[in-house]
């Protein structure tokens, strides 16, 4: 089966926030669509080992921002590649409570959803929760960071608990040598460099700052191994 097929599938990008009493959480996720129009509803899939499902399924509630396309990596890494269970991921962060008690993440968000859960459907390693949209708003009219923008352009991976993720996740890329964090997937490409730490194209591994760290999850150069070219 050729995988490659699947990211042809149309995905955003989005912050997914939820609660369980006083306790708050967020992930990062690309699955999240419409269902109906009236009344409107939405839905999101979240892996079942994840805190925030912990969370979605306490509460029945959760609310989906939209990121913008220059996001940074290191905000979605922040979500997307660490644990709510080992750090507050909203500490740093801008975000308000919304309607449903769910926390609404307004950084780098173009608008948010917030919905109650009207129903789940076991779909294996995730859960697809369908919930009545009960709040909404466009906050900037900056364009939406899509799936494949984030791959292409941001040379992001999925985490290994997302619907979209596959072992080609981790396949070296064509040609040149090129160096891949060892706890996210994220790849460091010598021609194109790291313009978001300011390294220029070109710029060898080798001759990297002894303190540049991965711009996804913030590893240190020492968790990065040399792909086979």
């Amino acid at each position: 089966m050729d995988h490659r097929a699947l990211h042809k599938l149309s995905y955003g990008l989005y912050i997914i926030g939820s609660r369980k009493d006083d306790r708050l959480n967020a992930q990062v996720a690309n699955t999240v669509f419409q269902v109906t129009a009236e009344p409107p509803v939405i839905a999101v899939s979240i892996n079942k080992g994840n805190l925030t499902h912990e969370f979605i399924t306490a509460s029945g509630v959760f609310s989906a921002s939209t990121l913008c396309s220059d996001t940074p990596l290191s905000f979605i890494g922040n979500f997307g590649f660490k644990s709510g269970r080992e750090m507050n991921k909203l500490d740093g962060i801008a975000y308000k409570i919304g309607e449903t008690g769910a926390p609404v993440i307004t950084e780098n968000a173009v608008a948010y959803l917030e919905a109650r859960v009207i129903q789940q459907v076991d779909v294996g390693t995730h859960t697809l929760f369908i919930g009545e949209v009960v709040s909404a708003e466009v906050m900037s009219e900056k364009a939406c960071m899509t799936y494949d923008y984030y791959r292409q352009v941001k040379r992001g991976t999925a985490p290994a608990a997302a619907p979209s993720y596959t072992a080609e996740e981790r396949k070296a890329g064509p040609r040149m040598a090129k160096y891949r964090c060892t706890v996210c997937g994220y790849i460091y490409d010598t021609e194109m460099g790291d313009p978001e730490s300011n390294i220029k194209p070109g710029t060898p591994f080798e001759q990297l700052p002894d303190d540049w760290t991965c711009p996804v999850c913030g590893a240190s150069k020492g968790q990065f191994e040399k792909m086979e070219e």
